[in-house]
């Protein structure tokens, strides 16, 4: 997974839950049809209240409109707790639909990883450090995947994240089921 991903980044804080990653309302779009899957990404983040805590640019919008399918920023910044709350399945596939690649955070609820890892839908990093107080939304970032390494190209400072480990081969596959066809451990689909 030789991949470097570069775009400017969205930050959040601790504690960002399922339902504002994907608020409820929006769970009737169903992601195997294609323009069902859009409105995901349309309403990815919906939920992040205005008075987002801790931030210190405050609160961005994630969407420049509210008929944006598709946010402009590939990566996403975040504190503690990414993806805290239910187990739903959507939170990653809203993200990704709404054009994110990579979540950096402190740590993930482990539903959330898992569910990101599974379906190949973003790519998890830690980060060795609190991010979120070091870069704003809009840096312009470069996260190198292979070398497990943030550089912020509007401050000119490089962080190291934590190595992918054992679920590089699942993300470079684009998920579990892939993966296990590659592997071997599944026959291939036809």
């Amino acid at each position: 997974m030789l991949e470097v991903i570069r775009g400017p980044a969205y930050v959040l804080g601790d504690n960002i839950d399922t339902d504002q990653i994907i608020p409820a309302q929006y769970l009737i779009y169903n992601p195997a049809i294609p323009e069902e899957y859009r409105m995901l990404g349309k309403y990815a983040l919906a939920g992040v209240p205005v008075a987002q805590a801790g931030l210190p640019q405050g609160y961005v919008p994630f969407h420049r409109s509210e008929d944006e399918f598709k946010a402009s920023f590939p990566i996403i910044i975040a504190g503690r707790n990414f993806g805290c709350g239910s187990s739903r399945e959507h939170a990653p596939i809203a993200l990704n639909a709404a054009g994110v690649r990579v979540v950096v955070a402190e740590f993930f609820a482990r539903i959330f990883y898992r569910n990101a890892v599974n379906g190949g839908y973003l790519i998890p990093f830690e980060s060795v450090e609190r991010l979120v107080e070091q870069i704003r939304t809009g840096d312009e970032v470069e996260i190198d995947v292979s070398h497990a390494r943030l550089v912020n190209h509007s401050t000119g400072r490089t962080h190291a994240l934590k190595p992918l480990g054992d679920i590089a081969p699942i993300l470079a596959a684009g998920g579990l089921f892939a993966y296990a066809r590659l592997a071997g451990l599944l026959p291939s689909a036809t």
